[in-house]
């Protein structure tokens, strides 16, 4: 252990002697020393990435001060407490902390936050085997009444919740891969005015909830393989005045599911090889789907009521076949992309069984060309004939 140009044998030692600014080098070894109180400015830099060892008792880190730099480490096995939360590293009330270049391994929680302001969470490894369902283990990265967080390049798997933002705001996490988390890849709860960009969410219980927020910017992400009964590509429950541009949606049960949302800009996503599309619930209104494709799903779109209150327009239909006679690349017939059979098994799901019969196309087909049971107003007056320009 080097501080103040001098050795000490156990980090603990190195922090009871260091100053605000300076900087402890811990060289490469396994470090087992309960938990690391840091509560001054300092820089604590792994040499060769030594190991802090929680032996499944301590928090290993905790941050109580401004200004900390924790890089270069190995940190496993974390003590467990559902109560108090505790995991692998932990800071509070800090601000203008940085926590990059690290290993997380087998911890109950990876990193928490809380009550955190200008934070960079950079560059780490967080993974865990040690809960089996999603009860039995914490959260990856959980950031709790926090402002201007970046989560950047990190990442994050086995966990609860991938990333779990609680009163987080002006947030931003980009470029991190999220994948076999055991509840959602991303998860914001009371979160405002924060941006999501360039993640990728693959093979989580479901990939993304959005709830209770507003203004949260939403992209160029890829939502993939978020599959099973229940599951979502994306969850937005009671979300407003938010955007959704240039995603990626391929093979989700279903890739946007909207509940209580309003007043929501969907543009120039694609929507590929998922059981539905969209399932937009008819308690959402105001709400603008403009110029995504919609390719290979098994259903478009679906909805749970007749009155539909958003807008369709300029959207690419690969189930479309209407024609384009003054060749615009718009269809000169209205498109309505609601399937009688969507709308009958909302209502009864053991339908589903029927899917394939020839006699159930020829329902849609009618359906489309004469609407008597589904809205008429649940339409895309301008369908593209070529697929929108996506990312």
């Amino acid at each position: 252990m080097v501080g103040k140009n001098q050795a000490y044998k156990t980090i603990n030692s190195a922090l009871a002697q260091a100053q605000n600014g300076d900087t402890i080098l811990v060289q490469k070894g396994h470090y087992r020393e309960g938990n690391i109180n840091i509560q001054k400015s300092i820089a604590l830099i792994g040499i060769g990435r030594p190991v802090l060892d929680g032996q499944m008792k301590y928090e290993i880190v905790s941050l109580r001060a401004n200004k900390i730099l924790l890089q270069g480490f190995k940190i496993i096995n974390s003590g467990e407490d559902e109560v108090k939360n505790i995991g692998a590293v932990r800071l509070y009330d800090s601000q203008f902390s940085t926590i990059k270049n690290n290993i997380f391994e087998n911890n109950y929680f990876g990193i928490t936050i809380q009550r955190g302001y200008q934070c960079l969470i950079q560059n780490n490894k967080i993974t865990t085997n040690r809960g089996k369902s999603q009860e039995l283990i914490g959260d990856g990265v959980h950031v709790w009444s926090s402002a201007e967080i970046w989560i950047k390049n990190n990442y994050i798997s086995g966990h609860k919740d991938g990333i779990y933002l609680e009163k987080a705001n002006n947030t931003f996490v980009f470029r991190n891969i999220s994948e076999k988390n055991k509840r959602y890849g991303l998860h914001f709860m009371f979160a405002h005015n924060n941006v999501y960009t360039g993640n990728i969410f693959k093979n989580n219980d479901a990939g993304v909830a959005v709830m209770y927020s507003r203004n949260v910017g939403m992209y160029k992400n890829k939502f993939l393989d978020n599959w099973g009964d229940g599951v979502y590509g994306l969850l937005l429950k009671d979300l407003t005045f938010s955007k959704i541009k240039n995603n990626i949606f391929n093979n989700n049960t279903a890739a946007i599911f909207m509940d209580g949302t309003s007043k929501v800009d969907l543009n120039n996503n694609q929507f590929s090889n998922n059981g539905w599309g969209i399932k937009l619930n008819a308690n959402c209104m105001e709400n603008r789907l403009m110029k995504n494709n919609f390719e290979n799903n098994t259903f478009d779109v679906s909805t749970s009521g007749s009155l539909v209150m958003n807008i369709f327009k300029n959207n690419h239909w690969d189930k479309y076949e209407g024609y384009d006679l003054d060749k615009d690349q718009i269809g000169d017939v209205p498109f309505h992309p609601l399937s009688l059979y969507s709308v009958l098994s909302e209502q009864n799901p053991m339908i589903m069984l029927l899917y394939r019969a020839f006699f159930v196309e020829i329902l849609d087909r009618s359906e489309r060309l004469i609407p008597s049971l589904t809205p008429e107003n649940f339409v895309d007056e301008k369908p593209q004939m070529k697929a929108n320009e996506v990312m």
